[in-house]
């Protein structure tokens, strides 16, 4: 895309997908915000962080990014599984996880390093420069905040993107339209991000600045952000686990709201580093006890397998389960991998 229209991407997110036929109607109806965060301004977004992304809309990434093509292992909830549109046994449904690329690195960087300078006015100190933080009403916090939401809007068209191209490959391999493939967007959800939003603390309606690192959200039924078609049932949340493990489709439960500011996991957590990972773990080993697990991998390289190498994570079960046992989520399908792409 061109620089112009890579600011409509930034300014308007699943719209630009929309307008540009990247997208349905449906898919902004089922996507947490709409896909869009109404304060993005790119104009404030530097020239280093436009030219990182200008070529990398539409695509997956490293690290922990993938795209699973996935079947249905177990519905534990029959009723509310159906609502979200999961119907059997062995379906197949395909989770796709990535974000705003090097753009959202590029805007962090920069954001971190302006935020810094503006500590020594405000004579704040921490103790890791990561820490680093301005008051929320300041000029400073307002720009990022702008800043973020311009990389939100790029994370939710880059998926888009994704999504759109799914379907056409779909459709052009098994000669059947959308409509027969029944190829609808369940969900998509933000992570890694900064929400204003307003929650009940010791018996007094507030609003707070909700960082989910690590998180992604997880509304109870009948809450006003959440789409109309999932209203009675709570807004879906994806839990992935790993290439060779379960992943999870959730949704939201009232404790949510008292335990954890309507959040939940956005993974299974890793142990160990990826440096460490690839001391422990060859890639070609990995795709080997993988294939044998009846799972196809492609990927960019081994050591990327190695990096994500499966002993590499938490047991997503067991994530899964406490965030069930505690009311932060119901846990509705468990999926399992049948063929993974990694960046």
């Amino acid at each position: 895309i061109n620089p112009s229209e890579l600011d409509k991407v930034l300014d308007n997110g699943l719209n630009w997908a929309l307008d540009n036929d990247y997208a349905i109607k449906e898919d902004l109806e089922h996507c947490e915000e709409n896909g869009f965060l109404k304060n993005a301004d790119s104009k404030l977004v530097s020239q280093k962080a436009k030219q990182r992304a200008i070529k990398q809309l539409g695509s997956l990434g490293s690290g922990n990014h993938f795209l699973e093509i996935q079947k249905v292992d177990a519905i534990y909830n029959k009723s509310v599984a159906k609502k979200l549109g999961i119907i059997d046994k062995d379906q197949i449904a395909i989770m796709v996880h990535t974000g705003s690329r090097a753009l959202g690195h590029q805007v962090c960087t920069d954001s971190l390093r302006n935020i810094e300078q503006a500590m020594r006015k405000y004579n704040i100190k921490v103790p890791d420069r990561e820490l680093a933080c301005v008051p929320a009403n300041t000029p400073e916090a307002m720009q990022y905040l702008k800043n973020m939401a311009c990389a939100a809007n790029f994370g939710f068209a880059n998926r888009q993107l994704i999504t759109h191209w799914l379907r056409e490959s779909f459709q052009e391999h098994f000669k059947r339209s959308l409509d027969d493939l029944d190829f609808k967007l369940i969900y998509g959800v933000c992570h890694n991000i900064l929400k204003i939003e307003e929650h009940e603390v010791e018996g007094k309606k507030m609003k707070l600045n909700v960082h989910r690192k690590g998180a992604t959200r997880a509304f109870p039924p009948e809450h006003p952000d959440i789409p109309s078609d999932y209203k009675s049932i709570g807004q879906p949340a994806l839990i992935p686990g790993t290439m060779g493990s379960a992943s999870y489709l959730c949704v939201g439960r009232p404790k949510a709201m008292d335990l954890s500011f309507g959040s939940t996991a956005h993974g299974s957590g890793r142990v160990m580093s990826r440096s460490k990972a690839t001391k422990l773990f060859w890639g070609n080993k990995v795709k080997e006890d993988l294939h044998n697990k009846g799972i196809t991998i492609r990927a960019a390289s081994p050591k990327v397998i190695a990096e994500e190498a499966p002993g590499a994570y938490k047991d997503i079960d067991q994530v899964v389960q406490v965030s069930h046992d505690l009311g932060i989520v119901e846990k509705i399908v468990r999926l399992i991998p049948i063929g993974v792409v990694k960046g």
